[in-house]
């Protein structure tokens, strides 16, 4: 899963070396006078025979893929007069290419990058998914040379500089520069209003479901126990019986949780497995072992954003052990929160303009955020993550709902994601009981255990003295940490990544309970206690940080905003 298109300076196998990790199936090069598309397999549709670098018919067109096409047997079918050479479904990309030229990259439904040359004029073009799950990098050597990459370690040392390439982009050498193939209605930030279809909701979402089990090899669903990853879990357990890759391994579902012990997470997700009937992985580490994990983790993610690492360095221990027992392909649930306005600091939006404007800045930093985390962690071990919530169709439907429908409104018993949780309240053949679909947000880095945040705060106290941040602002000019934590993590990222074009690929800005920037205006009191942790939603939180208690006269709105309606009471709730 690396690809790269460069001019060679005679280390390519060095390259290699750097991200075998993510591909351990098979290695592959195309050369072309002074060009070179490289490639790490991850092998997980057509094993046998879907190597690449893949081509068209008479090897003019040679291109590398990262991820998957799910509609790679929609698009065939218009292409009957090309002849294809492997059951890959990114072969399809190559033909499309002949097809189309450079604008068939919305005709693809998936998750992917990828660099394609044309050897016929020597030209080439390379291109990032919607929202950016599958991660890609573009660099520029002093020699005019152009590199990219599935990730930033591949260009640290060759290019001048390196970018973040832009999700939903396209790069052409012909005209040399980026352009944005994906335009879809939400973009614009203009307040929609469609009215709520609840089972448009849910009929769209098992559609996302059911297409992310295209598989040849063993997979399970990451269960916390929330919201997110067990209506995965559940759709795919309605669902796994008829599809290919039951018949192949079978039509037992197995999920992974990974938490300390006595976590919010493992108790809940035990509780849905045991509902859903799955093969249960319960998974335990110690704040220890995540510390000592710290740096492997910084540099396999590629940030030093607090937020990132804190759930990144739980998943990247459990991807290990999920690898271990054979399993290449996992559904995660990923994107919901940034869709329906699911963190909770979202209790504060003022009106539904605000929610919809944060949920697209949300949406349209993921690749900086919960995507990186969730294909780093996971790749770091040979294993890929599918996020059926990022699903484009998906994303219309919901994005395109009137926000109203979507700000927390305890009079009228509507908690965060209220319009997702009602549509998969069925009554005659639940999804999850009662109690787990109306179950209070959890971040990731809180659900594994409260004293993994702390743990990390302690140990980075300990390695970072207040003279230390007395001088921030002159060491790290750029995104200056705030926090001791924070600092600790920036100087083990600049370790392994020196440059100023690493620093630059990492945003930066205020941020509580995982906001925006501008979010935090929301509240003025957030500007004092500035923390990703979802504890910082302070009157909301069922365990706010103790040391901060929340006003005397906390807004009833809020107020166990978290707790459940009554039995049947969304059942009548208009928008």
């Amino acid at each position: 899963q690396l690809l790269h298109l460069y001019e060679l300076h005679g280390h390519g196998s060095t390259i290699f070396d750097r991200l075998r990790h993510r591909g351990p199936d098979w290695s592959g090069i195309h050369s072309f006078e002074d060009c070179y598309l490289a490639h790490q397999r991850l092998a997980i549709v057509d094993p046998t025979s879907g190597d690449q670098p893949l081509y068209n018919e008479d090897k003019t067109v040679v291109v590398t893929v990262n991820g998957e096409i799910y509609n790679h047997e929609e698009l065939k079918a218009k292409l009957k007069h090309h002849k294809f050479q492997t059951g890959s479904d990114c072969e399809v990309i190559a033909h499309l290419y002949e097809e189309y030229g450079e604008e068939f990259v919305d005709m693809l439904d998936g998750m992917f990058s990828f660099v394609l040359l044309d050897t016929r004029d020597k030209s080439f073009i390379a291109a990032r998914d919607a929202i950016g799950i599958c991660p890609l990098y573009m660099g520029w050597g002093l020699d005019g040379s152009v590199w990219f990459s599935s990730e930033m370690k591949a260009l640290s040392d060759d290019c001048e500089r390196f970018i973040s390439f832009p999700p939903g982009h396209l790069y052409s050498s012909k005209t040399g520069g980026l352009r944005r193939w994906y335009n879809p209605p939400w973009f614009s930030e203009s307040i929609p209003s469609a009215p709520y279809d609840p089972l448009l909701i849910r009929e769209s979402f098992e559609k996302a479901v059911i297409k992310r089990l295209m598989t040849d090899v063993p997979f399970g669903v990451l269960l916390s126990g929330g919201l997110d990853s067990s209506l995965v879990a559940s759709v795919v357990s309605r669902h796994l019986a008829e599809t290919k890759v039951a018949r192949q391994w079978g039509n037992k579902l197995h999920t992974f949780c990974i938490g300390l012990k006595g976590s919010p997470d493992l108790k809940a997700a035990k509780e849905v497995a045991d509902y859903l009937g799955t093969v249960h992985h319960e998974l335990h580490f110690t704040v220890q072992e995540g510390i000592d994990a710290l740096e492997e983790v910084i540099y396999h993610i590629e940030t030093y954003d607090v937020t990132t690492i804190r759930a990144s360095t739980p998943m990247f221990l459990m991807s290990r052990k999920i690898k271990s027992l054979g399993v290449k392909m996992v559904l995660s649930g990923e994107g919901s929160d940034e869709i329906f306005g699911g963190y909770l600091y979202f209790h504060k939006a003022p009106n539904k303009k605000e929610l919809h404007e944060e949920t697209c800045r949300k949406i349209k930093a993921l690749h900086l955020y919960d995507c990186l985390r969730a294909n780093k962690a996971t790749s770091a071990w040979g294993l890929e993550a599918r996020v059926p919530f990022l699903d484009k169709n998906f994303i219309n439907v919901a994005m395109d709902l009137d926000p109203e429908c979507k700000m927390i409104r305890r009079d009228l018993g509507r908690m965060e994601k209220w319009v997702l949780r009602n549509a998969f309240d069925d009554e005659k053949k639940p999804y999850l009981p009662k109690h787990i679909l109306y179950r209070q947000k959890e971040q990731f880095s809180d659900g594994v255990g409260y004293s993994w945040i702390d743990g990390l705060k302690d140990h980075a106290n300990a390695h970072v003295s207040d003279s230390m941040m007395t001088n921030a602002s002159f060491v790290y000019p750029e995104n200056t940490p705030t926090t001791k934590e924070a600092y600790y993590y920036r100087t083990v990222f600049e370790k392994f990544y020196p440059k100023n074009a690493a620093r630059l690929t990492v945003p930066g800005g205020p941020s509580v309970a995982c906001s925006t920037a501008k979010a935090v205006e929301w509240d003025a009191a957030w500007s004092k206690l500035l923390d990703p942790s979802g504890r910082a939603a302070l009157g909301v939180h069922d365990a706010a940080y103790e040391e901060e208690k929340a006003p005397a006269s906390v807004d009833p709105v809020l107020e166990n905003a978290f707790h459940p309606p009554a039995h049947g009471e969304t059942s009548a709730i208009q928008c």
